[in-house]
C-alpha cells in the first residue's frame, strides 16, 4: 500500500501521534516562543511546578529532561516522530506536564502538528533565523502559529506587553480563543502580571510583583536584567495553571542555574575576573547581556564572541557594533563556521565596526577565551558570547568537542593565555 502526501514531514505528525497513542492529549502542555529568553523560562515554569508538586518534563534548547531522564537535543523542537516518543516515555515515567521551547522552525513545518497547549507563552521577537524565514514579517507571521493554531479550547496565552509586537499576539491570542494574561515591567501596564520593581545583582534579583491575587516579592537567582522579563513571563504560566503563589515563590528562588545562560565560571578563583558564560548570539540578546552586565562592572567589560556560518549574515555586524559600543575590549573568533570561511565571517562583523582599536582578532576560540582572561584584571568581567551550553564546535563539516566553559575552567587553571 503507498499513500502519496504533498509533505511527508507534516504528513509524519500525525502518524507518530497515533502510533504512539495520543500522548500530548495525557499531558498539560506548556509552549514558550519567541527569539530569546525560550529556556530560561521553561526552566523557572519546571521550577515553580515542581514547587506545586507537579511532575513535569522540559523539552528545548539545551536538553530533555523529566524524572532522572536526560538526553541531548538535536533542534530545539524536536522533529514530530522524536517529540512524540518523548511526550510518550514522559507520560509513562509518571510526568503529568511538560514545558516546550517551540521554535518558528518548529511550528513552521510541522513538528508540533498534533499537540494542543494549554498554555502558550512569548517571551520577545527580534530578527534571527532570516536566512529561513527571509523577512520580519514571515518569521513573526510563523511564531503567532502558537497562538492561532496550536492552543486547546480553553487555554490561556501569556504575552509579554513590553515587546513592540505585543499586540501581534494578543491578536493571535484572540484568534485563538485563548484567555489572556498578559505581563509587563511598566507599572502602569495594563497586565495580569506586573514587575514593580528588581533590584538586580551578579548573584541574582530580588523583585517585587503584582499578580492577580496581590502583591508578592520574589527572590531569582538567575543573572542578568533581562531574566526579570522571563521570570515574570513563568509567573504569569504558573497563575494560567492556578499554581499557589506561595509555590510560586519557592520555584522562583529554586530555579537551577541555566547552561551557558549567564552562568558564572570561576567564581572560587582568588583573584580571577568575574567570567559569565552567555548563548546570546543575536543583537538583542547580545545587547541585553552587556546592557545588563555593566552596571555591575567596577573594571572594564571584555567581550569574547563570533557568529555562526551558514546562517543570517545580516545580524553578523549588528553584532559587531553591538559589542564595540558597550565593551571596552572585544575579542572576535570563532562561533560554529560550519562550511563558511571564517576569515569572511570576520570581515562581515567587522564591517558593522567603525573603530577597531580595541578591537583582537584570534580565530582560535580557545586562544581567545585565554587572551581575554590573561587581559582582564580582577576588577574586570569577561563574557564569552555565542555558544553557551554547547558542547562541541562546528567547521569544515566536522563536529568537534569543544565546550566555552571547560575552556574558562582551563584557562583559569592555567593562568591564561
Amino acid at each position: 500500500t503507498v499513500a502519496s502526501v504533498p509533505d511527508t514531514r507534516r504528513a509524519l505528525a500525525p502518524i507518530a501521534r497515533r502510533f504512539y497513542g495520543n500522548p500530548a492529549d495525557e499531558l498539560r502542555l506548556i509552549g514558550v516562543t519567541g527569539t530569546n529568553g525560550k529556556t530560561s523560562t521553561t526552566f523557572l515554569v519546571e521550577s515553580i511546578l515542581e514547587a506545586a508538586g507537579i511532575g513535569v518534563g522540559i523539552v528545548g534548547t539545551v536538553e530533555i529532561r523529566y524524572g532522572d531522564h536526560r538526553e541531548r537535543t538535536v533542534n530545539t523542537t524536536p522533529e514530530s516522530l522524536d517529540l512524540q516518543r518523548t511526550l510518550r516515555a514522559m507520560c509513562t515515567s509518571g510526568v503529568s506536564a511538560a514545558a516546550l521551547e517551540v521554535s518558528s522552525h518548529g511550528l513552521s513545518l510541522g513538528r508540533v502538528e498534533g499537540c494542543r497547549f494549554e498554555v502558550g507563552a512569548v517571551t520577545n521577537l527580534t530578527p534571527e533565523h532570516l536566512d529561513f524565514h527571509e523577512t520580519m514579517d514571515s518569521y513573526l507571521e510563523a511564531k503567532t502559529l502558537l497562538f492561532r493554531d496550536f492552543l486547546a479550547s480553553d487555554a490561556s496565552a501569556v504575552v509579554n506587553l513590553d515587546d513592540p509586537r505585543a499586540e501581534t499576539f494578543l491578536d493571535a491570542a484572540r484568534q485563538g480563543g485563548a484567555r489572556l494574561i498578559r505581563v509587563s515591567r511598566r507599572a502602569d501596564a495594563a497586565a495580569e502580571i506586573r514587575v514593580e520593581k528588581a533590584e538586580v545583582g551578579l548573584d541574582g534579583t530580588r523583585a517585587a510583583l503584582e499578580l492577580p491575587s496581590g502583591p508578592v516579592e520574589v527572590d531569582l537567582p538567575l543573572v542578568g536584567d533581562f531574566n526579570v522579563e522571563n521570570m515574570a513571563v513563568a509567573v504569569g504560566v504558573a497563575v494560567a495553571l492556578g499554581i499557589e503563589r506561595d509555590a510560586i515563590v519557592r520555584g522562583v528562588a529554586s530555579c537551577a542555574q541555566v547552561a551557558g545562560r549567564t552562568e558564572r565560571v570561576g567564581a572560587d578563583v582568588e583573584s580571577a575576573p568575574t567570567i559569565l558564560v552567555d548563548y546570546a548570539h543575536t543583537p538583542d540578546a547580545l545587547e541585553k547581556v552587556l546592557c545588563s552586565i555593566r552596571e555591575h562592572v567596577n573594571g572594564r567589560l571584555l567581550c569574547v564572541f563570533g557568529c555562526g556560518g551558514d546562517r543570517d549574515r545580516s545580524k553578523r555586524p549588528q553584532m559587531g557594533e553591538v559589542a564595540r559600543r558597550l565593551a571596552d575590549r572585544v575579542i572576535l573568533t570563532d562561533d560554529n563556521p560550519r562550511s563558511e570561511d571564517p576569515a569572511q565571517i570576520v570581515a562581515d562583523i567587522l564591517s558593522g565596526i567603525e573603530t577597531r582599536d580595541t578591537v583582537h582578532i584570534e580565530h582560535d576560540r580557545a586562544t581567545a577565551i585565554r587572551v581575554g582572561i590573561a587581559a582582564a584584571g580582577a576588577n574586570d568581567l569577561v563574557l564569552v558570547a555565542g555558544k553557551g551550553h554547547e558542547d562541541y564546535q562546528e567547521k569544515a563539516g566536522q563536529r568537534l568537542p569543544f565546550s566555552d566553559i571547560e575552556q574558562v575552567q582551563q584557562a583559569l587553571q592555567g593562568g591564561g593565555a
